[in-house]
């Protein structure tokens, strides 16, 4: 078994063994998810520090290491040809800072659900599918590979947020999963019709190898997404209509406006550890999937689209911001934020340019740990006195002095203050959108401009709040009652916050930790993208 196996498949094992376990032995549940998802981190470390970021590596294929291909599924289809379908794994320089995210912020989740009472086995066992899930998402080279752990991921988040969220959680988690569902169908349509479109050289199957089917001269001629193709559907073509299936499947978990309603209801009702893997990671299986499958399939549609994808990418970051601004519950201030913090990873990949999309995936992965540390650092509070109305809070700083730290350092640092991760994916972001029209872009300046400003509202509701929460005098709405339970940050809770604040300075000052990793993946992206370009 491959090390990428071993990081997906580890939280399967933990999971068996929480169910296995009996419930007298409940207290172990979380030290056997800790244990196992503290072993991801350390290999995906591991697999970080040997990713070859000059070479193609002796174990490459098309650019990926530490590649595993074992044939899964094979069938013959009489006179139509035969299916072939692989377990497929590779990492590049997109997915490999995605799976070392997705393993911080899974480890940042397993400690804040260390107080979790209700249903510890079904919980823990949950949370270790969905990590599973996740791992495969972002490893995943075969198509419907990719698209089973896809699917996979969404019934565990269902039951987390319909079990164990608040009041209205079922109203949250059935409306998640109709979203995500109404997606993910016509994904699978898409998928079916790319599946009998390619051919793989090596075997004349058909397949759903993704790196076939990124390359044009592996298509059946006249096929129905053949690049060549003629067929059109309602007058469009089908590669155009594939296109932008596939990218408001993905989309809905960016997620963009107007297809984000259900995140700010999932936020506010989902537990706090559920709201940390939603912002963390879930978010970033969007762009991940816009970039790695939308652009790297359709290149050429996405050439003609990126007008289009520029501008829903501009709505995002001023609707998300203006939202934020007007709220009034503090987790759902936040989750409004976190749309117009993801509509920069719209606006950085619809450049084209290579600055532009390395900005896009900069902004992904600071935001993935920032938004997991603003989660928790809600969760806190609420833990504490069950309130989380901006109003009901005045003058913490002088009874809370540690919390008042961290929630103002990640509030910094989440509106792109110089020094700090999030500045280096914004400012990107915008370097490559002012550049846009210097490779023949479409994308005009002005969007560049909007995007700016929605950095100058994100600086408002997160100093603006900073101010009403933290500072003057002590007023609370439960007095001396709320007074006393608001003790000031533990231990375990320091120690979950603390790496996030690291990453965001280091990243901010040694942006070079990530980019070093990205630079020729994303730069053999835009070279492809930048040829269908007028």
């Amino acid at each position: 078994m491959g090390l990428l196996s071993l990081i997906i498949f580890l939280p399967i094992v933990a999971a068996l063994l929480i169910l296995i376990l009996p419930i007298k032995w409940s207290a172990t549940y979380k030290y056997i998810a800790l244990l196992f998802t503290a072993i991801q981190l350390l290999i995906s470390g591991y697999l970080y520090q040997q990713f070859d970021t000059v070479k193609s590596g002796i174990d490459a294929v098309g650019g990926y290491q530490f590649v595993e291909q074992i044939p899964w599924i094979r069938l013959s289809l009489g006179n139509i040809g035969n299916l072939e379908i692989d377990y497929f794994l590779g990492l590049d320089g997109i997915s490999l800072p995605l799976v070392v995210l997705s393993t911080f912020v899974m480890l940042m989740a397993v400690g804040a659900s260390w107080n979790t009472r209700k249903s510890p086995k079904g919980y823990f066992a949950l949370l270790m599918i969905l990590n599973m899930a996740v791992m495969g998402i972002f490893s995943a080279l075969d198509f419907f590979l990719f698209y089973v752990f896809y699917e996979i991921m969404l019934l565990p988040l269902y039951f987390l947020i319909g079990i164990w969220g608040g009041t209205r959680r079922e109203y949250a988690a059935i409306k998640f999963f109709i979203y995500t569902l109404f997606g993910s169908v016509f994904m699978l349509l898409i998928i079916v019709g790319l599946y009998f479109s390619v051919i793989n050289p090596s075997s004349g199957a058909f397949t759903f190898n993704m790196l076939t089917m990124m390359n044009p001269d592996h298509y059946i001629e006249g096929a129905f997404f053949s690049p060549d193709s003629l067929s059109t559907i309602f007058g469009l073509s089908t590669r155009l209509v594939g296109f932008v299936v596939l990218f408001f499947a993905f989309a809905i978990k960016v997620p963009i406006v107007p297809l984000h309603t259900w995140l700010p209801d999932a936020h506010v009702e989902a537990p706090t550890p559920i709201s940390i893997i939603l912002a963390g990671i879930l978010l970033k299986i969007g762009g991940y999937g816009i970039i790695r499958i939308c652009y790297g399939i359709f290149p050429d549609i996405a050439a003609q689209t990126n007008w289009w994808i520029g501008l829903i990418g501009v709505i995002s970051i001023i609707y998300g911001a203006l939202n934020a601004l007007s709220q009034k519950d503090l987790k759902r201030m936040i989750a409004y934020s976190s749309v117009s913090h993801m509509g920069f990873v719209l606006l950085g990949i619809a450049s084209l340019t290579a600055e532009g999309i390395s900005g896009a995936m900069f902004q992904m992965i600071s935001h993935g740990f920032l938004s997991a540390a603003l989660f928790f650092l809600v969760g806190v509070l609420y833990d504490r006195v069950h309130d989380r109305y901006i109003y009901h809070f005045r003058g913490l700083a002088s009874i809370m002095p540690k919390y008042t730290g961290f929630v103002a350092v990640v509030f910094f640092a989440s509106l792109g203050l110089p020094g700090f991760s999030a500045f280096i994916g914004e400012a990107f972001v915008i370097i490559g959108a002012f550049n846009a029209e210097s490779i023949g872009s479409e994308l005009p300046r002005w969007m560049a401009i909007a995007g700016s400003i929605g950095i100058l509202l994100s600086a408002a509701y997160f100093l603006w709040t900073l101010q009403r929460m933290f500072f003057g005098q002590t007023r609370l709405k439960g007095g001396d009652d709320w007074a006393s339970k608001l003790v000031d940050l533990d231990g375990r809770e320091q120690l979950i916050l603390f790496p996030t604040v690291a990453l965001a300075l280091i990243l901010g000052i040694f942006p070079f930790l990530v980019f070093d990793k990205m630079n020729a993946t994303i730069l053999n992206f835009a070279t492809i993208i930048q040829h269908y370009i007028g």
